[in-house]
């Protein structure tokens, strides 16, 4: 496989049709904020330290082992629950085990890059997900188009949210993440670092996801409860195969209380049925090397949702030919979700 074979297996439909405005996204790091919202309170005490950093045009991991090396600990006693754009200016939270250790003078560790906005004592390590979600302010540029367009999609976001695609960052630069993972799966290249091997895999899953849920935009039904749907609790993994014979479901529907899903693949047989499950199918058919290959693998398959609510919606125009968002997404989304239906970047 080469780069150029991976250009079907990328693009997905839209779901209010392609935009007609454009515009640039990310022509300064503050262009594009992003703000976790970490949705527990610290418990004030314990040896771990959750901290609450600022960081400007670098990625997570890196500050992770400036952290570990301002310490003198190791890169394992820092941990985060997210990882974040590099190129944005974003406040994220890590913790670390001082195990007994002083609280270190965090003016000695700030720099340009990065810097400490707060300290909290905290029992227990941060892990991975335990997010509630994000707040992201985000400054679009040289806009062209109607801005009474743009609106109108912005109208509709509010009430019906957007796709809930895999943006684009999950497949690297021109795809390059998707195309190792297929070197990989196919034994072309092996990959001993854990966290390497994961981004692959996880790219490979979500191309997978996506193509399923372009399906159901395509015919309209990314929206809907379709027979045999696998419906999926908001903001959980937890899923139930939906009784034609209840009548909650519409009004759950409405409420965003459950959401129709999608496969993230791997071994097991897909759980829901009739018509969901031909068009899951259907959208997958032309992907029998990359389901084999994952199943071989031996990830647990999982489930997904096909929507994505997008809460506190705003917009300004704060100086012509710039248009300002604010929103916030539940963790696991992606922003440029709520971009690929507003502009061409």
């Amino acid at each position: 496989m080469q780069s150029s074979d991976l250009t079907g297996l990328l693009d997905v439909h839209y779901a209010y049709g392609r935009p007609e405005a454009s515009g640039k996204l990310k022509q300064q790091a503050s262009d594009f904020r992003v703000d976790e919202i970490l949705g527990f309170e610290p418990s004030g005490s314990g040896q771990h330290r959750l901290l609450q950093i600022e960081k400007t045009n670098t990625n997570t991991d890196w500050v992770a082992k400036q952290l570990a090396r301002f310490l003198d600990i190791k890169i394992r006693d820092v941990s985060y629950a997210g990882l974040k754009d590099r190129n944005a200016k974003t406040t994220q939270w890590f913790s670390i085990d001082l195990a007994g250790r002083a609280e270190p003078d965090w003016e000695a560790f700030n720099c340009a890059e990065y810097r400490v906005l707060v300290s909290h004592a905290h029992n227990k390590k941060l892990r991975r997900g335990s997010l509630k979600g994000n707040r992201f302010e985000i400054i679009i540029r040289q806009f062209e188009g109607s801005r009474e367009e743009l609106e109108q999609r912005l109208f509709l976001i509010q009430q019906h949210g957007v796709p809930n695609y895999f943006g684009s960052q999950r497949f690297g630069h021109g795809g390059d993440n998707l195309l190792q993972a297929w070197r990989m799966l196919q034994g072309e290249i092996k990959i001993k670092d854990r966290n390497r091997r994961s981004i692959y895999l996880s790219a490979a899953r979500s191309m997978i996801f996506n193509q399923i849920l372009s399906q159901r935009v395509a015919d309209g039904s990314w929206q809907s409860i379709l027979p045999g749907e696998a419906a999926i609790l908001a903001g959980s993994s937890s899923y139930f195969i939906v009784d034609d014979d209840d009548n909650s479901i519409p009004e759950r529907l409405a409420r965003w209380d459950i959401h129709p899903s999608a496969a993230l693949w791997g071994k097991g047989q897909l759980p829901c049925s009739d018509r969901a499950r031909e068009l899951e199918l259907q959208a997958s058919a032309n992907l029998e090397g990359w389901l084999e290959a994952l199943e071989q693998v031996g990830l647990k398959q999982e489930r997904r949702a096909l929507r994505l609510r997008v809460e506190g919606m705003e917009w300004q125009w704060p100086k012509d030919g710039d248009l300002q968002l604010q929103f916030e997404l539940l963790a696991g989304s992606y922003a440029t979700s709520v971009i690929h239906e507003l502009i061409e970047v």
